[in-house]
């Protein structure tokens, strides 16, 4: 496809090893090439983008990955999204496989939902569409002022899973937590396998950190329990004098276990991870992670929107907890 009459242009928002060999993945799919860009750190490590060529009136689809320095990834896509809407690019559609910030979209006792600040800065900075996969949380689409398009990789994993784990039949899908139990569930009825849970492993609820109702009251001691005293010199007064309050019991987390029959199978918890997010590094410790190629489905959103043609397609098969 001829660059110059396709309207469209594909750039990588870093030069990381894995955010390179994606966007050039995506950019051969589609037959297109590449655009001239330049991103680097200062010696102060202030990214500066020198975008190397004319946007004037183009859709733009910024690859980005997030590598290990998250801040640094997340600078570099609002700078470049910046420059080519200074540059008069007509549409700026970030293309962010894993977003940034994701597992921080609930409110955390006196903390804040960073995810929406995030979303704000991008729309500041000239994004007008995203496309993503598996955010953590559906509903963080509605942090955002312009379309969102959220793909799944599931269909990927599980023919991976089909086609290159020796007698599959014999496997069983591992929940790491129960919180992970949906999507588990989903991935076995659709594999015909059995379902097991790993319950009491070390680790924080999000619904207990969900928002600010599990803060200590602001009481005085009435009749009171020990545990809810304030400090001498507390000027603060019981909303209601005289109402004794329940004790709040410490949880205690169970060893841990797991629920389901895994003798003698094929345990499947994470073995295969997509080439969204840079893992050479998790691939040296550790040689049974295998990388399946997203590369078809994000080059075929690219098509789809430039084309303004339905994304239906790319959600055939998923379920509701996928």
């Amino acid at each position: 496809m001829n660059v110059a009459k396709s309207g469209y242009r594909v750039f990588s928002a870093n030069s990381t090893a894995a955010c390179t060999e994606l966007a050039k993945k995506i950019t051969e799919r589609l037959g297109v090439e590449l655009g001239k860009s330049v991103v680097y750190q200062e010696s102060n490590r202030e990214t500066r983008v020198d975008v190397k060529e004319s946007v004037r009136g183009q859709t733009i689809f910024i690859i980005q990955t997030i590598p290990r320095d998250v801040n640094t990834a997340i600078m570099e896509l609002l700078v470049m999204a910046y420059a080519l809407k200074t540059s008069c690019a007509k549409n700026i559609i970030g293309v962010i496989p894993y977003f940034p910030y994701s597992k921080q979209c609930k409110m955390r006792k006196r903390g804040s939902i960073v995810c929406k600040l995030l979303a704000s800065m991008l729309a500041k900075a000239g994004l007008t569409h995203i496309i993503t996969m598996d955010l953590h949380q559906k509903e963080i689409q509605g942090f955002f002022s312009f379309p969102v398009d959220n793909l799944r990789a599931s269909p990927f994993l599980l023919q991976y899973i089909q086609e290159e784990v020796p007698d599959y039949r014999n496997a069983i899908i591992v929940a790491k937590s129960p919180s992970a139990a949906k999507r588990a569930q989903s991935y076995a009825e659709r594999l015909r396998l059995g379902l097991a849970v790993m319950h009491g492993e070390a680790q924080c609820s999000e619904s207990d950190m969900a928002d600010g109702r599990h803060s200590p009251p602001c009481v005085r001691n009435t009749s009171g329990h020990p545990g809810l005293e304030l400090p001498s010199g507390s000027k603060q007064q019981a909303p209601f004098p005289g109402i004794e309050l329940p004790i709040m019991m410490a949880k205690e987390k169970p060893p841990i276990t797991v629920v389901g029959d895994v003798g003698g199978r094929i345990a499947i918890i994470v073995v295969v991870v997509t080439n969204t997010v840079p893992h050479e590094v998790q691939k040296l410790q550790c040689p049974k992670i295998k990388t399946v190629d997203v590369s078809m489905i994000l080059a075929e959103a690219i098509r789809r929107i430039h084309n303004g043609e339905s994304m239906a397609y790319l959600f055939r098969n998923i379920t509701v907890d996928d």
